[in-house]
């Protein structure tokens, strides 16, 4: 899970990933966050509500290394991660003057510079086929960037397909 250099990576990004810009369907099965934890971030963000707790076990089984790839930077493992049951985990230092290759995210290089040739996962609501060429390219080793539908956030046929192509490897 958090560690072996022999692992892949998944890197996590948060607002439209974890966090679904639209609330999602009330099930009464499912146990809100407050219930579960205090409210009691300093930021007092109601969309925390919108995090799923199932989200943090089923990361966890995919056996990566999990890394915030998040501009929530380490506020994630103060906010994020209790709520998911996540351990802390390593966060991507994104540089203020990393110039993107036209058309691509200003994650993407940063993030393949990270993985240092390793196989990762990138969850992320903001990738495009720009990004993906751009990997393609210039990462020599092997990534999926699994675009997630931001309006539902992290949803079981990502999970799906990230298990499949683990597989594969």
């Amino acid at each position: 899970m958090a560690g072996s250099l022999d692992n892949p990576i998944a890197f996590l990004d948060v607002d439209g990933t974890l966090l679904p810009f639209r609330a999602r369907p009330t099930d009464p099965a499912r146990p809100q966050t407050s219930r579960v934890l205090p409210a009691d971030d300093a930021q007092g963000n109601p969309l925390l509500e919108r995090l799923d707790p199932a989200d943090g076990p089923k990361l966890l089984a995919l056996g990566c290394q999990l890394v915030w790839a998040t501009s929530w930077t380490t506020d994630a493992n103060d906010l994020i991660a209790p709520r998911l049951g996540l351990p802390q985990l390593p966060v991507v230092d994104f540089p203020d003057n990393d110039e993107p290759a036209p058309g691509s995210h200003w994650k993407t290089a940063c993030l393949a510079r990270w993985a240092v040739g390793r196989p990762f996962v990138w969850l992320d609501d903001e990738i495009t086929d720009a990004d993906r060429r751009w990997i393609q390219i210039h990462y020599p080793g092997t990534a999926l960037l699994q675009r997630v539908d931001p309006s539902v956030g992290l949803a079981d046929r990502d999970f799906d397909h990230i298990r499949d192509w683990l597989a594969e490897l």
